[in-house]
């Protein structure tokens, strides 16, 4: 199977993402490896967490699919793929990231806000497109733009919780990013607490939250 499309089931397949705000290398590997633990499949290493090129590296060979986020030029988008990442994530659309992703047959995730920026991206190649910040937005925005376009696959992300994430995956999220959640879990009660958290968005999408 072609190397893309097999990270691109991957992330399909988790249906939630953790993305990764660390203080620390060290702190960002904890929480990545305690979400894996609590049964999350795809980490989001966000390029605001230091070094974290070290956090690719420790988590290469772990039980998930491991990106870099807020990438936002491809010269890091490089390191990051250089370094391990198996997808990269934007806050925004940048076509000189799409390109490079696109020679290395990595998957890239820009963020998008407008039917606009849609098209642009899918133009460039982006089989999934970040909604962000999802929390300006309801999940019935999914169903309204795969009216018109269908072939469109949306994860959303800021905002999303476990209140809602079963909402965005029933409106048709082909997966959602959960960020803040999982850090402030961490600083509240270590990996234990990160662990029991992934515990529940497991539970609450395959108890009937999901599609």
């Amino acid at each position: 199977m072609n190397l893309k499309i097999e990270k691109l089931n991957q992330l399909s397949e988790s249906k939630v993402v953790s993305v990764v705000r660390g203080k620390t290398p060290e702190e960002a590997i904890d929480i990545s490896e305690a979400a894996i633990e609590g049964g999350f499949r795809a980490i989001e290493v966000t390029y605001t967490t230091p070094e974290a090129e070290k956090v690719f590296q420790a988590l290469r060979g772990s039980d998930g699919v491991i990106g870099a986020g807020t990438v936002l030029d491809s010269e890091t988008a490089r390191h990051a793929i250089l370094n391990g990442a198996e997808f990269v994530v934007s806050p925004h659309f940048d076509k000189n990231i799409a390109l490079l992703c696109n020679r290395y047959s990595i998957p890239y995730l820009p963020g998008c806000m407008t039917i606009t920026e849609i098209m642009t991206a899918l133009e460039y190649g982006c089989d999934i497109v970040k909604l962000f910040p999802a929390n300006r937005f309801d999940p019935s925005f999914i169903g309204a733009v795969n009216g018109p376009l269908p072939q469109v696959r949306i994860m959303p992300t800021g905002g999303v919780n476990l209140d809602n994430v079963g909402a965005w995956l029933e409106a048709g999220a082909v997966a959602a990013g959960i960020g803040s959640d999982l850090n402030k879990a961490y600083r509240a009660g270590g990996k234990e607490s990160v662990k029991a958290l992934c515990g529940k968005y497991v539970e609450t999408i395959n108890g009937g939250g999901g599609k």
